[in-house]
């Protein structure tokens, strides 16, 4: 056993041993105290201040139910010293009278007096009881019980002996009328009750609310409800419900007990109906709930006094139809107010507000299950409000990224990153400092926010009254919320930002995989903080990583594109001699600037997977062999010359160059050269003038021109006729033979038979 474990035993046996040392004193002969007192001392070193609390709280408790009973007693005492005073006076009074009258009075004169004095003090002594018995009919203050009472005997007692004088039939007429006064003060002096207790609910329901909070704070630190200075406190302690009792009474007494009743219990409906009311702001702040709480549990908290104090006022149906009204109520405000709610602390202080309104309840015996139920809801809402605000943290974090990977000089600040982050690498681990890991600084900072999020997330599961194992499942599903929506989302975005270009895209594609790989230390962080146990099989798993996988399909599919466009760019400030009688004997500068940009991107790229890398260069072969095939054939340029056609060769035979340079490691012998395959055929054809094999060998699998399509050759040929017509450049033809100028015409016929027949044939 651990020393702090030996102090609460020793303390628990000590708090044991003062409850029997007080016993002794209250009940043993004062001459015992003593020793009793001084076992205090030989016990526990600081023994006596603990003992000196405990006395402190037990001559508390003792003086309460003194003044409890002095209270009770109070009138009575008053009443008597009044009537001693009049005494007092009517007695110096009489003693004047008595020495006056001796003084002047003969003894026949006294005789005579004396016996007059008799006959008076007779009749004085009658009438003297004749009012006290009608005093008791009229009640004093907030003495109608015994009013009643008293009117009672008279009735059935001592007026029909009298009943021949005719006082006694006023005052049998004047009953009935006595006694419905005494109903109305009664009732009036219940409505001030009712009045004053809507009043003081919110500070019954504070009272008991903060009760069971302290105690609940007290069983979580594992310490006894003694050593808390917050006392005990009921209802009965804060409000005084004898005008009930009286009320309840006399109509008791009178026989009007269910009307009573009725209109005790229609009352407190309406009153119910008040309190379920909320404050139209209430969901500002969490002192608006909290008003509210508090007055619906002082509300209750008195029906269950009034429903243990008294014998059927209400009944325990009563109060449970009551509540179960109010239960409905107080759920469709809840669901309405937290739903207008975007602060997730105020969110997570309504569900502790809700929980211990729930648990004070309960005490008092409702059924709160759905307040339960209702709180899963808001933990809905809970968790929207905390995805909202971590999706500001992580577009916080991606704007602030330099997407560049992160630099460590040395161990303290490799560890600084690792500790943060689970990254391990062999290879990295070997290299000197200084070094580089291969993420960005946005990965640790994004894991760290995920880790954040789920402990905020924990934060409402608490107190649930739910098994680790159902936190565990919630803390997963919301966690997956997090990373399918929220950080998917702004991947996304960033992904789609103009500012992204290749370089940040391609550090985005690095780091979505070593968030990936994150993944399942997310898992078992999330089993340790909800203690379950390993061999557990979860429900839900994190399904996240479709999360980093789709982000990472979406920045290369846009790499894709922004490496088209860069080629479109370079292709826009081609400025081609279309009419030029021969080359320059050199390639274009723009596609000489454009196979550098591709070079040194390429070079870039070696970071990233294989597959991703081969694709992009595929991908931008293809696009510029497509957009130099689309120039060539531009129906808006009319004419082309030899010479231009022999240029764009020589770019052609760039492109070829670099595609066969392996710009990308992986490509498997003439993959990459194959993507400008039908533009060196064309221009082979062309350069050539080898129509004869074309046409021959056309619609043959071994076709030399086997990718050139008969529409493209002739709508290029028709380009190549229009100039020789008019600038002559063809004139070797005429020279040698006025027949080859024919040959010209001739293809363009074949040609166009070729094209007639597969549009035919389609």
């Amino acid at each position: 056993m651990n020393t702090t474990n030996m102090a609460e035993n020793e303390t628990l046996e000590c708090i044991t041993e003062h409850e029997r040392i007080l016993q002794e004193i209250e009940s043993t002969d004062t001459a015992c105290v003593g020793p009793t007192l001084r076992s205090v001392y030989d016990d526990q070193p600081n023994a006596h201040k603990r003992f000196m609390e405990k006395l402190d709280a037990r001559i508390r408790n003792h003086d309460r139910e003194i003044e409890k009973m002095c209270n009770f007693h109070h009138q009575g005492f008053v009443d008597a010293i009044t009537e001693l005073l009049k005494v007092r006076a009517d007695a110096e009074k009489l003693m004047v009278s008595a020495v006056s009258t001796s003084e002047g009075l003969s003894h026949q004169e006294v005789t005579a007096q004396t016996e007059e004095v008799i006959r008076c003090r007779v009749q004085q002594r009658n009438m003297a009881t004749t009012v006290e018995k009608l005093h008791l009919c009229i009640p004093g203050k907030t003495q109608y019980y015994a009013a009643l009472k008293t009117m009672e005997q008279l009735e059935n007692i001592y007026i029909p002996r009298v009943s021949q004088y005719r006082f006694c039939q006023i005052m049998a007429e004047t009953l009935p009328k006595l006694r419905e006064e005494i109903k109305e003060v009664s009732m009036s002096d219940l409505k001030d009750f009712l009045e004053s207790i809507r009043k003081h609910s919110d500070k019954i329901g504070e009272t008991a609310m903060r009760q069971v909070r302290v105690r609940g704070e007290g069983s979580s630190q594992h310490k006894s409800f003694f050593g808390f200075p917050v006392e005990v406190l009921t209802a009965h302690d804060l409000v005084d419900f004898s005008p009930v009792y009286r009320c309840l009474h006399i109509y008791t007494v009178l026989g009007d007990r269910e009307t009573f009743e009725n209109y005790y219990r229609k009352q407190r409906k309406k009153q119910a109906r008040l309190v379920l009311q909320p404050q139209s702001n209430m969901h500002e702040t969490v002192e608006g709930y909290r008003k509210y709480f508090n007055q619906i549990v002082g509300f209750f908290v008195v029906e269950d006094h009034i429903l243990h104090a008294t014998q059927g006022l209400v009944t325990r149906v009563f109060t449970e139809e009551l509540w179960n009204m109010a239960l409905s109520k107080i759920i469709a405000v809840l669901r309405t107010h937290s739903s207008y709610c975007n602060d997730p602390d105020l969110v997570l202080e309504l569900k502790n507000l809700i929980v211990i309104f729930a648990d004070t309840l309960q005490g008092y015996g409702f059924q709160v299950n759905r307040l339960f139920d209702l709180l899963f809801e808001i933990r809905d809402q809970y968790n929207e409000t905390l995805l909202k605000k971590w999706a500001v943290v992580f577009r916080e974090i991606f704007e602030l990224d330099n997407y560049s990977p992160i630099p460590v000089e040395n161990e303290d600040e490799y560890k600084s990153v690792v500790g943060r982050f689970p990254f391990h690498d062999a290879e990295i681990e070997k290299q000197p400092f200084p070094k580089k890991l291969p993420m960005s600084q946005s990965v640790p900072q994004i894991y760290i926010q995920v880790k954040e999020f789920i402990y905020a997330s924990l934060k409402f599961s608490e107190s649930l009254h739910r098994s680790s194992t159902e936190v565990d499942d919630m803390l997963r599903k919301s966690t997956n919320l997090l990373l399918t929506r929220t950080l998917s989302g702004c991947l996304h975005n960033l992904i789609r930002k103009p500012h992204i270009g290749l370089t940040e895209l391609v550090q985005i594609i690095i780091n979505t995989t070593h968030l990936e790989q994150a993944c399942k230390y997310l898992e078992e962080f999330i089993t340790n903080i909800t203690n379950v146990s390993p061999e557990t099989v979860h429900t839900t798993r994190l399904y996240g990583l479709s999360t980093f996988k789709d982000a990472r399909h979406a920045a290369e599919g846009e790499i894709y594109t922004k490496l088209n466009q860069k080629i479109d760019e370079f292709i826009q400030l081609a400025d081609y001699e279309w009419g030029m009688a021969e080359s320059d004997g050199r390639a274009s500068g723009y596609l000489m600037d454009l196979i550098n940009f591709l070079r040194s991107t390429f070079q870039v790229f070696t970071h990233l997977p294989g597959k991703v890398a081969q694709t992009a260069c595929m991908s931008a072969c293809k696009h510029l062999a497509t957009s130099l095939m689309q120039m060539l054939l531009d129906t808006e340029l009319k004419q082309i010359s030899m010479g231009a056609i022999q240029q764009f060769n020589l770019d052609v035979i760039q492109c070829e160059l670099f595609a066969s340079s392996e710009p990308v490691p992986g490509f498997q012998g003439d993959t990459l050269q194959l993507a400008f395959i039908d533009l060196r055929q064309l221009l082979d054809l062309f350069m050539v003038w080898d129509w004869s094999t074309y046409l021959a060998d056309y619609g043959q699998p071994t076709c030399k021109y086997l990718r050139v399509n008969p529409s493209t050759a002739l709508a290029l040929l028709e380009k190549m006729k229009d100039t020789s017509k008019k600038n002559n450049l063809f004139s070797q033809f005429r020279k040698n033979d006025r027949d080859k100028q024919k040959l010209i015409e001739t293809v363009v016929k074949q040609l166009r038979s070729l094209v007639n027949g597969m549009s035919q044939h389609s």
